[in-house]
């Protein structure tokens, strides 16, 4: 126990130092200036790096605005040059409608003429050859499918030779003979009273004539027969037979 206060209180104790007490708020105020000191030295040191580097804030941001406003620009024009295009291709569709529609009137023309044409030359050999007065026939019967399945086409030129003929009033029938679920059949055309209206005729020298029929999809037209009916007879004046 004596050893321990000697010890404590002897020249052997340890020595006691006295220091001056400093607030935190004063010791914050002296190191403040120089943490302040080394962020500014820091961000100098950075922007004089940028600078020796090449690169400039101020005419990055510039260049940025400019890029901007020239993005900006770029962007009204291509709706600008979209919008015209969209113009010019609704021109085009209606020019290339109308170059249609002209080349099928060009075509329909065409075929027009070239049946003149044979109209013209048929005559001219018809006046050239004798032929009984009033002799009643058909002339370039033909039969064509057209683009709709099932459907046809019969075109034909009645002619009754002579000069002093009379006016032929009645009517004709077209017969088709088709191959339907493996057995021959025919059909008739008009096929009801109520299609005897654009089956008549009522002409003196010439009358030409075009007719559509239409069978059912899975019916095969082997050939169509023509005949013509004066006025109040029952039996065909003449009947003529074309096949596809």
């Amino acid at each position: 126990m004596l050893r321990q206060v000697k010890r404590r209180f002897g020249i052997a104790a340890p020595r006691l130092a006295v220091r001056t007490h400093i607030a935190w708020y004063l010791r914050w105020c002296m190191i403040l200036p120089f943490v302040l000191g080394a962020a500014g030295l820091t961000w100098f040191a950075y922007e004089s790096g940028l600078e020796f580097a090449g690169f400039h804030r101020g005419e990055a941001q510039r260049e940025l605005t400019g890029l901007n406003a020239r993005l900006a620009g770029l962007t009204d024009e291509n709706a600008q040059l979209n919008k015209k295009l969209a113009q010019y291709e609704q021109q085009i569709q209606i020019e290339q409608g109308h170059s249609q529609e002209t080349a099928k009137q060009m075509k329909s023309l065409h075929q027009e003429n070239a049946r003149l044409q044979e109209d013209l030359s048929f005559f001219q050999n018809l006046t050239a050859t004798n032929g009984k007065e009033g002799e009643l026939a058909i002339h370039r019967l033909t039969l064509e499918r057209e683009q709709i399945r099932g459907e046809y086409r019969v075109r034909m030129l009645l002619v009754q030779s002579g000069q002093r003929v009379k006016e032929f009033t009645g009517g004709y029938q077209l017969i088709a003979t088709v191959v339907q679920n493996g057995r021959k059949t025919t059909r008739l055309f008009p096929s009801d009273v109520s299609g005897y209206a654009q089956f008549k005729l009522n002409f003196k020298y010439y009358q030409r004539l075009e007719q559509n029929f239409v069978l059912p999809p899975d019916a095969q037209l082997q050939n169509i027969q023509v005949r013509l009916f004066e006025q109040g007879a029952r039996e065909p004046a003449v009947r003529q037979s074309v096949s596809l």
